[in-house]
């Protein structure tokens, strides 16, 4: 009987962000999920466009894969502190409640 390859279950968007294969759900959602205790049939039942099998296999993948997966979600956080941090001095959020909510009233 031969032994069938079981591909890669996830891919880089073109925005650097790793989701499971198929899908735009992150590498990220589904590991967080998972590291809070959410078993693969509940992460299933979260996000529809998820497969059991895709979600038990992106859970097996991390796994063997954890110090690499961890560096590139470390980076992509660091990227994505970045650019917040850049639009926060482009438009300061404080205050932006009351402009809203005065915005709201006025018209």
């Amino acid at each position: 009987m031969p032994v069938a390859t079981i591909p890669i279950p996830v891919t880089e968007n073109a925005s650097g962000v790793l989701c499971v294969s198929g899908t735009r759900v992150t590498l990220n959602t589904v590991i967080a999920a998972f590291d809070a205790g959410a078993s693969a049939e509940e992460i299933a039942l979260r996000y529809p466009s998820l497969k059991l099998a895709d979600v038990y296999s992106t859970i097996s993948y991390y796994l063997q894969n954890q110090p690499q997966l961890q560096e590139h979600l470390r980076q992509h956080q660091q990227g994505m502190t970045k650019i917040r941090k850049q639009n926060e001095a482009r438009f300061n959020p404080a205050g932006i409640r009351e402009r809203l909510m005065q915005r709201r009233t006025t018209s």
